[in-house]
């Protein structure tokens, strides 16, 4: 059965950045058939995780074709392909493999999904009040303690160094500073960068990056240093608490990878979610758009932070604390920091 072409936009969830690739992929012709050999053939090539994601996860690519090759026929309806390629890519578990149609968006969001939330929007509303600062998509504010509040939901509305300039000028009387990324499901890695440069006077060691140099499962550049170097704006100099939860996702799990490289910072809450690959786009026969992680982070040890970060003190949001109007995890950062 032929599938018909269909043009859409695309709504990305958690993406870094939009890179569009120039790959050239084999000739596959638009039918369920093809569409499926062209999705499979185009992880096979140029997917980066597939040994850590066996290592971890047992997935043996060359088994999934074998067992989904299966459910693939000439007869299967257009929502039907879409589910089994959908539920393909889904043995990844890799929140930045996707699949994009006109009518639904196949994903894996088990990296948050099957965890707690730690996080709550009616105890961010305590903390923040109703008189807090915005600049840009940050919002801060000086709490009774003396100590700064910054919320950091995105990164992808959009701040500058202006706007980085008057945070940490208004909160430097502020003894120390909170940064709460929980729910931050990423953005643009440059606003990342931006942010993590505000604490250093140094050109840092952040991690390392490889680039795909073939079509092999372990075709590989050499391992290419990520660097911070100071911003030439303000900067902070005293203790640093970074809140995190299991929805601090890719960019955003990039700046915390930063941030613990960086003097005086803790990070505080649970693991980050991950999502540590470079992710591409590529298009089937049918239209349909792939989203997948090409290069593969590290920290500075050389360790993969695919599956997340560990916090310095790890910490979860107290039913009873919460029924209280408490949240736990600022509260525990609080402590640190007046000790």
């Amino acid at each position: 059965m032929s599938i018909p072409m269909k043009r859409f936009s695309l709504l990305l969830f958690f993406l870094p950045f939009v890179l569009v690739s120039c790959i050239d992929e084999d000739e596959f012709d638009n039918s369920a058939r093809g569409n499926f050999e062209a999705l499979w053939k185009i992880m096979d090539e140029h997917y980066c995780y597939f040994d850590e994601k066996k290592e971890v996860l047992g997935v043996d690519w060359n088994e999934v074709y074998t067992r989904y090759s299966k459910r693939v026929d000439s007869g299967i309806r257009q929502s039907q392909l879409f589910e089994v390629l959908a539920e393909m890519l889904s043995e990844l578990r890799d929140g930045h493999v996707n699949l994009y149609s006109s009518f639904d968006v196949g994903r894996n969001w088990s990296w948050q999904e099957n965890y707690p939330k730690n996080f709550s929007d009616s105890l961010e509303r305590r903390y923040l009040g109703t008189d807090y600062k915005i600049a840009g998509s940050l919002k801060y504010r000086r709490l009774d303690d003396n100590i700064g509040y910054i919320r950091c939901n995105t990164f992808s509305s959009g701040f500058g160094e202006s706007n980085l300039d008057h945070i940490m000028m208004y909160l430097a009387p502020c003894k120390a500073l909170i940064i709460d990324m929980r729910n931050n499901g990423g953005g643009r890695i440059t606003e990342a960068e931006q942010l993590a440069a505000r604490f250093t006077d140094e050109e840092r060691l952040v991690g390392y990056m490889k680039h795909k140099t073939g079509k092999g499962h372990n075709d590989f550049s050499d391992l290419k240093k990520q660097t911070i170097k100071p911003s030439s704006g303000v900067r902070w100099h005293k203790p640093v608490c970074v809140l995190t939860n299991r929805s601090v996702f890719s960019a955003a799990n990039e700046f915390v990878k930063y941030m613990k490289q960086m003097d005086n910072v803790t990070v505080v809450g649970d693991w980050t979610g991950g999502g540590s690959g470079m992710p591409f786009t590529n298009e089937l026969p049918c239209g349909w758009g792939v989203r997948f992680s090409a290069c593969p982070m590290f920290d500075v040890e050389k360790k993969s932070t695919e599956h997340g970060i560990a916090p310095d003190v790890e910490v979860g949001l107290a039913d009873s604390d919460w029924k209280k109007g408490v949240d736990t995890i600022i509260e525990t950062a609080r402590r640190l920091i007046n000790k």
